[in-house]
């Protein structure tokens, strides 16, 4: 069964590409990444996070674009277990060379209980 289109082109299910979403879908991304980095900037994640790792700051679009999906896994991993020991729950820092599935795991496990 093929989607029914609602307005202006939109598809009603939740499986479309950004085109048929309309011309400002494929820059949505871009807005999340900012509006993260607003809130992560408002925990002092840079002072907090960064410099404890000794990482860069994230710059707009980090997340945004695949540049080096490993760096990016790292520093989402890094961030998350930072997130998830200010919200008060022990998490044990990620390591960069640690099984990516195992790290995932661990992740969604700890969100699970929140």
């Amino acid at each position: 069964e093929e989607p029914a289109p609602g307005r202006r082109g939109e598809w009603e299910r939740g499986d479309e590409g950004p085109a048929e979403r309309g011309p400002g879908a494929a820059f949505h991304m871009f807005v999340l990444m900012e509006d993260l980095l607003d809130k992560l900037k408002l925990l002092s994640y840079e002072e907090e996070a960064l410099r404890r790792h000794n990482m860069r700051p994230l710059s707009r679009h980090y997340f945004a674009l695949p540049t080096n999906p490993g760096e990016q896994f790292f520093m989402f991993c890094t961030l998350a277990a930072w997130l998830i020991s200010k919200a008060g729950r022990p998490f044990e820092q990620p390591q960069e060379y640690d099984d990516p599935n195992a790290v995932i795991s661990n992740v969604l496990s700890e969100l699970r209980s929140f």
